[in-house]
């Protein structure tokens, strides 16, 4: 492509260092804020000196490094497991979130016609403002297609039509169902009263509760959405991807109703 000086670049390089360069980038953000980070800054610190003393030719002290290099690999998987699984979901879901519209309507094997989504969010939509009015903590987990089961093993299944009603009412505070998520798939309540793993996230505000932390760590997990009421506040939240977003206004909602349920 050109020269500089006596080293040759061309189109490749540069690409080659535009996507090192992301991937570095999409690492940092999934490991920031974590235990994972030191460990992550540890592992590149080892793999400088191991690469310094083989430079020294320090022979005892380099085989020593030799051997924990060797099998770093299936260390790090070992270590890293969330993050690999997260980093691999966030790929996944790129790729998917990019379908064609006339493509993703044939594999799609629970499309809706345009009418039933719209009465969808707009039951969501009026329930979630409800909650917020009367401070009513909620915790609403949207499959997106997901295999949700070993979540819904974790509560009480009720596949029931969704209506705002029954919505509700699993969250009024005396009621059974109401400490724990709700599961929707569709125009469907698959689960109510369902325990969501909580994330490690070190990052997140000290104001946040459970219900924000689990949020946060079912879509680490699997690519679904939540949404959540404070019970203290009656904001409205949302996470995905691993990200928490706090205090939604009301004239947003729907826009990100909208995309994140389907």
């Amino acid at each position: 492509m050109f020269d500089i000086g006596f080293i040759d670049i061309s189109i490749w390089d540069i690409l080659d260092v535009l996507i090192v360069g992301y991937l570095i980038f999409r690492i940092y953000n999934l490991l920031k804020g974590s235990i994972a980070f030191n460990i992550f800054i540890g592992v590149v610190t080892l793999y400088l000196i191991w690469a310094l003393v083989g430079q020294l030719e320090m022979e005892l002290l380099s085989v020593l490094l030799d051997q924990l290099v060797s099998v770093g690999v299936i260390v790090l998987i070992i270590i890293f497991q969330p993050e690999v699984r997260r980093f691999l979901l966030l790929v996944g879901r790129s790729t998917l979130n990019q379908r064609p519209g006339f493509l993703q309507r044939i594999l799609d094997r629970n499309f809706q016609p345009a009418g039933e989504k719209e009465e969808l969010l707009e039951i969501i939509e009026n329930s979630l403002l409800n909650f917020k009015k009367s401070k009513t903590g909620a915790l609403i987990v949207f499959s997106g297609g997901m295999d949700t089961d070993p979540i819904v093993q974790t509560g009480v299944r009720l596949n029931a039509n969704l209506s705002q009603a029954l919505l509700e009412s699993i969250f009024i505070k005396n009621s059974p169902l109401h400490d724990g998520a709700v599961i929707i798939s569709n125009n469907q309540i698959i689960a109510a009263s369902c325990i969501l793993p909580l994330t490690a996230e070190t990052n997140l505000p000290y104001q946040v509760g459970l219900r924000h932390r689990a949020a946060v760590g079912v879509t680490e997990r699997l690519a679904v959405s939540a949404f959540i009421v404070s019970e203290e506040t009656g904001k409205i939240s949302y996470a995905n991807s691993g990200k928490l977003v706090r205090g939604v206004k009301e004239k947003d909602l729907r826009a990100l109703l909208k995309q994140y349920i389907q």
